[in-house]
């Protein structure tokens, strides 16, 4: 069946090999570019972006044919040959094996997208990996908080 409305928000988080800083500013526009334009010519639609000297973050509205896997995949096996391609990394880019992807809801879209383009004000207070930790946590303990409410809701049910 196809899936003629939807609203399938993702917040993607690459990270360079070895979280090496190898995006320099003198290049950061044009990778932002490029990836854009990955993501706008999958019928997806990219909302913001920010590419950090370690690590990238963007936030689409993916179709519902392609899974985040897919998106991911094509994203970052474009990007690395882009990027070796024209020679804007010293030596030779690639990212890491695997990246984050995070749910976001419709209403939390404009927030995501000033988290991301706020990432220079944001990583002058705090690293790259306190921001990966705090993200882990936050998503690890509102779903695990959820799941255990609902399970003590079902289970509460089931017994009467």
């Amino acid at each position: 069946m196809e899936v003629e409305y939807r609203n399938l928000f993702t917040h993607f988080v690459f990270t360079t090999q070895g979280k090496f800083p190898c995006i320099s500013e003198k290049h950061r526009v044009r990778i932002e570019k490029y990836i854009t334009g990955v993501v706008n010519n999958h019928k997806c639609r990219l909302y913001s972006i920010y590419a950090n000297p370690e690590h990238v973050h963007f936030l689409v509205s993916r179709d519902p044919s392609m899974s985040e896997n897919q998106l991911a995949d094509l994203i970052a096996n474009a990007s690395e040959i882009f990027i070796n391609k024209n020679n804007l990394c010293e030596g030779r880019f690639s990212w890491q094996p695997s990246c984050s992807a995070f749910s976001v809801s419709k209403r939390d879209v404009d927030k995501v997208c000033k988290y991301i383009y706020g990432q220079p004000e944001h990583h002058k207070k705090q690293t790259f990996a306190e921001e990966y930790d705090q993200f882990i946590k936050f998503y690890q303990h509102s779903c695990c908080a959820k799941c255990k409410q609902t399970l003590s809701e079902n289970d509460k049910t089931i017994s009467e």
